[in-house]
């Protein structure tokens, strides 16, 4: 349930509107949604680190609707399964399925959209990928270096079948040059992910992109060509 803020709130949810899009709240959590006349949405991910970059990104995406959903705690809620501290202090929490039910039962009925594409950076592209295995309501997966490294990754996309028809997955030529044993798995991990994909949707319906440096490099650039690939596409 939400409404139209200016100045109409409820004690439950309330939006404000803005030059760009409109910023709802839906159950507590806030969505902001651009609308446009396609039959087309995108489904992506942003937190306070990157919320400058949002506009940027939807400014890139003329002629699509995106709903761009906040995450309040990055590892908590984008996390398909525990797992320990691979950098600093934090481990992951297992909130993946608590954000899925979210984007499916709370978001999918705001959007209005025939066709939707999810997708994300970083551990946003892992969450929209395990998304795709989860649940059927994605036509398409844009996971611009995804976190496939997570523990357990290569165990779970050998045991599940992909339910998207089309995927695009980019990685840093340098993301695997790390001191960190887990996280320099993510070069072997992208191309097996590569490999399953394309076995299972086809070779024809995959691609994946090398990009010049490491994982923090042109993040906004990747995830817009990320998309525009998809949407040729579907």
């Amino acid at each position: 349930m939400s409404n139209v803020s200016t100045n109409r709130y409820n004690s439950e949810d309330g939006d404000r509107v803005t030059m760009a899009y409109t910023v709802k709240e839906i159950c507590g959590r806030e969505v902001r949604f651009r609308e446009c006349a396609s039959g087309s949405c995108i489904v992506t991910f942003f937190a306070d680190f990157d919320e400058k970059e949002l506009s940027g990104l939807m400014e890139s995406l003329p002629g699509v609707s995106i709903m761009a959903v906040k995450v309040n705690d990055w590892n908590q809620e984008l996390s398909p399964w525990k797992a320990d501290p691979v950098f600093g202090d934090e481990g992951f929490g297992d909130g993946a399925e608590d954000t899925l039910s979210f984007i499916e039962d709370k978001v999918r009925p705001e959007i209005g959209c025939d066709r939707l594409v999810i997708g994300g950076y970083s551990l946003a592209g892992l969450f929209s990928l395990w998304a795709c295995y989860r649940s059927d309501a994605f036509e398409g997966c844009c996971a611009s270096s995804p976190s496939v490294w997570f523990p357990k990754w290569d165990e779970f996309i050998g045991e599940n079948r992909f339910l998207a028809s089309k995927a695009y997955l980019s990685l840093g030529e340098k993301e695997s040059r790390t001191r960190n044993q887990v996280m320099s798995t993510v070069g072997d991990r992208i191309r097996m992910q590569f490999d399953s994909l394309s076995e299972q949707i086809g070779l024809d319906n995959v691609t994946l992109e090398w990009n010049k440096g490491g994982h923090f490099q042109d993040v906004n650039d990747r995830k817009a060509r990320s998309f525009q690939w998809m949407l040729e596409r579907i």
